[in-house]
C-alpha cells in the first residue's frame, strides 16, 4: 500500500451493484443502469483512485430493449469477468417487479427476470449478441474455475405464498461450446437469518471456494456475508463474524447501506473490495445521489478468512491506496456543447434502443434537438436526456428555443428520479397566458401527489435560459431572457424527494437523481425543442439569496 488515500465513494452518484475485474494493469467496474439506456456503466482505472466512465456495452435492440420496463427495473447487478481472452458480461433485465414482500408474506409475489451473457475481446468494443441463460432469479454471476469449467450462480426467487422470497443462491454449469446452462441447478446457500440473500460472487483461494453475498436488503440493514467450502457445491460454512462489512446499527458512519460487494486482487497481491453505499442528506436522511460505489483494502487472516483492516467490518470514507503509479484522467467539462454527432458519454435516455425517435445532434448542428413524445414518466417513448447528479450541491443551466402551439406541448429543464418523483421547469402555451413557464412537481410522499406553480408569461420568439440551483434538500429554479438578470421563482422545492427513500409503499426505488432536458407533445405531432448547451457544475454549499447571481 502507499501513502495516498482512496476517497470514497470512488464512483459518485447513481452507480450501484459494482462488479470489478483486473486485466493486466487495468481495472474495470461495471454498475447497474436499470431503465437508463444504453445499459451497464463501465468505469476504468489504473490506480484504483482515479476513475473515468469508459463505455456502456448494451446499446443494440438485440442486446437490450427496456420499453415497458417499470421504474427501477431493467438492468440489475451486472457481473464483469475476464477469461480466455474475452470479457464476459452477465446481466438481468427485470420486466416486472411485483409486490415488495419478504419471508412468510401472504399471497404471491410474481416477478419476471431474464438473465443474459454477452462477450467481447475489447472492453470498449462491440459486444456479442446475447446468450439467454435463465429466469429463475436475479443477480447472476459467472465463475471461471481453474480447470476451465464455468458456473453461473444467481439468487433464486420463490413467488409462492408463505415462502422465503429470497430462497438462496443456486449454481449451474455453463457450457461455452453449447452456449447454454447444462446439468441441473443446485441450491448451495440458503443465507443467514438476516435474509434477503442476493448478489452472489464465487472465488477460489488456497483450495477453498469462497461465496460472497449481499444480505439485509439494499437499505439501512445491508451487509456483506461470506461463506466457504472445500467443494464447489458445498456445504458452505459461514465466516466466524458472518458479516464482513456492514453499516447496520452504525449511524455515525458516513457510508451507509454498505453491501453488494466484489473482490479484486492487485498486481502486488493485495485484496480490495468494492461495494455499494449511500450517503444520506444530513438533515433529511434520504440518498438523493442514489447508491454509489466505494472501495477499501481487505486482509486475509491466518485462519483463511477475509476481514476489513480494522477487523470490525466498517465502511471507510478514506482508505490506503495500493502502491500503483498515479493515473489521473482529464476532468469532465462543465459544458456539453452538443457539437459532436454523438451524445456526450455522461448523458443517457430512457428505455429505448432507438434514440433517433427522441433526439438528434445533426438536425441542427451544435444543438440538441428533442422531439416531443409521451408524458414525463411514460414507460415507453419518453423524450428525456439527462445526466447523473453526483454532488449534493450543483448548478445546471441550459438555453432552449421552443415555440409551443398549445398546452399539450412542453419542454424544459428537469430534475428527475422517476415517473413519480421529479421537478420540471417547462415552457408551454396557454389560451389565455400564451407562452409561459411553470413548474410541475411529482411528489411521491405528499398528501397531494402533484403540484404546479403559477404560469409566468414569457415572450414568443426568444430563447430562454433555464437554471437550477441545488443545495442538499433545497432546489430553486430560475430563468432569464437575453443577458438580463436571473429571475428566480419564489418557491423552494424539495430536492429530497429525488431519492430511494421518498416513495409510495411497495414501489421499487433503486436509481438516483438526474438533471437534464425533456420534451413532450401529447398531441402526437412530435413538436421539437432545441437546446444549445447544458452546463453542470458541482460546487460548495451556498446559502441561496433571491438576488441576481453571476452569469452561469
Amino acid at each position: 500500500m502507499s501513502d495516498r488515500l482512496l476517497k470514497n465513494p470512488i464512483l459518485r452518484g447513481f452507480n450501484p451493484d459494482p462488479s470489478i475485474v483486473r486485466v493486466g494493469d487495468d481495472y474495470y467496474i461495471a454498475t447497474s443502469t436499470f431503465e437508463w439506456y444504453p445499459g451497464v456503466q463501465v468505469h476504468h482505472s489504473r490506480d484504483l483512485v482515479h476513475w473515468r466512465l469508459l463505455t456502456r456495452p448494451l446499446k443494440r435492440a438485440s442486446q437490450l430493449n427496456l420499453l415497458g420496463d417499470p421504474d427501477s427495473c431493467g438492468v440489475w447487478a451486472p457481473c464483469l469477468t475476464y477469461a480466455d481472452g474475452l470479457f464476459y458480461l452477465i446481466y438481468t433485465d427485470v420486466k416486472r417487479y411485483g409486490r415488495t414482500t419478504v419471508r412468510g408474506a401472504s399471497g404471491a409475489s410474481l416477478r419476471d427476470f431474464h438473465n443474459y451473457l454477452v462477450t467481447s475481446p475489447r472492453i470498449d468494443g462491440e459486444w456479442s449478441e446475447p446468450v439467454y441463460l435463465n429466469s429463475s432469479g436475479f443477480d447472476p454471476s459467472l465463475f471461471h474455475d481453474d480447470d476451465g469449467r464455468k458456473y453461473l450462480v444467481n439468487q433464486l426467487w420463490d413467488h409462492r405464498p408463505g415462502q422465503n422470497r429470497f430462497a438462496g443462491i443456486v449454481l449451474q454449469e455453463y457450457s461455452v461450446a453449447e452456449r447454454k446452462l447444462i446439468g441441473s441447478r443446485q441450491l448451495i446457500f440458503k443465507g443467514t437469518e438476516l435474509g434477503l440473500t442476493e448478489g452472489p460472487h464465487l472465488y477460489k483461494r488456497n483450495g477453498f471456494y469462497y461465496l460472497l453475498t449481499a444480505e439485509g436488503g439494499t437499505g439501512w440493514g445491508h451487509a456483506v456475508t461470506m461463506a466457504r467450502s472445500r467443494a464447489l457445491r458445498g456445504p458452505y460454512e459461514l465466516h466466524p463474524d458472518v458479516y464482513i462489512l456492514s453499516s447496520r446499527n452504525r449511524p455515525e458512519v458516513e457510508l451507509q447501506r454498505a453491501g453488494h460487494a466484489d473482490l479484486v486482487e492487485t498486481q502486488q497481491g493485495a485484496t480490495y473490495m468494492v461495494y455499494l453505499c449511500g450517503r444520506p442528506l444530513p438533515n433529511r436522511g434520504t440518498c438523493t445521489l442514489g447508491r454509489e460505489t466505494a472501495i477499501q483494502p481487505m486482509i486475509w487472516g491466518e485462519d483463511g478468512w477475509l476481514r476489513t483492516s480494522d477487523g470490525r467490518g466498517s465502511a471507510q470514507s478514506e482508505a490506503p491506496a495500493p502502491a500503483l503509479p498515479a493515473h489521473v484522467f482529464p476532468p469532465t467539462p462543465v459544458r456539453a456543447g452538443f457539437d459532436e454527432a454523438q451524445l456526450p458519454i455522461d448523458f443517457q435516455w430512457l428505455r429505448s434502443p432507438w434514440p433517433q425517435e427522441f433526439f438528434s445532434l445533426t438536425a441542427r448542428p451544435g444543438w440538441l434537438r428533442l422531439y416531443g413524445r409521451e408524458t414525463v414518466g411514460s414507460l415507453f417513448r419518453q423524450s428525456l436526456v439527462a445526466r447523473r447528479q453526483q454532488s449534493f450541491c450543483f448548478t445546471a443551466t441550459t438555453v432552449i428555443e421552443f415555440e409551443p402551439e398549445h398546452f399539450q406541448q412542453m419542454a424544459g429543464l428537469i430534475c428527475y428520479y422517476g415517473g413519480a418523483k421529479f421537478h420540471y421547469l417547462y415552457l408551454s402555451h396557454d389560451e389565455q397566458a400564451g407562452k409561459h413557464l411553470r413548474v410541475m412537481s411529482s411528489l411521491p410522499n405528499h398528501v397531494s401527489s402533484d403540484a404546479f406553480t403559477p404560469m409566468i408569461p414569457v415572450p414568443a420568439g426568444k430563447p430562454v435560459q433555464l437554471r437550477v440551483e441545488v443545495d442538499y434538500e433545497r432546489l430553486y429554479f430560475g430563468y432569464r431572457l437575453d443577458d438580463g438578470n436571473w429571475q428566480w421563482l419564489p418557491q423552494q422545492f424539495d430536492a429530497s424527494i429525488l431519492s430511494d427513500e421518498a416513495s409510495a409503499a411497495g414501489a421499487p426505488n433503486f436509481t438516483g437523481a438526474f438533471v437534464g432536458m425533456a420534451c413532450q407533445d401529447l398531441a402526437g405531432t412530435a413538436k421539437s425543442a432545441d437546446f444549445d448547451y447544458f452546463d453542470y457544475e458541482e460546487r460548495e454549499f451556498r446559502a441561496f439569496l433571491k438576488t441576481p447571481l453571476p452569469p452561469a
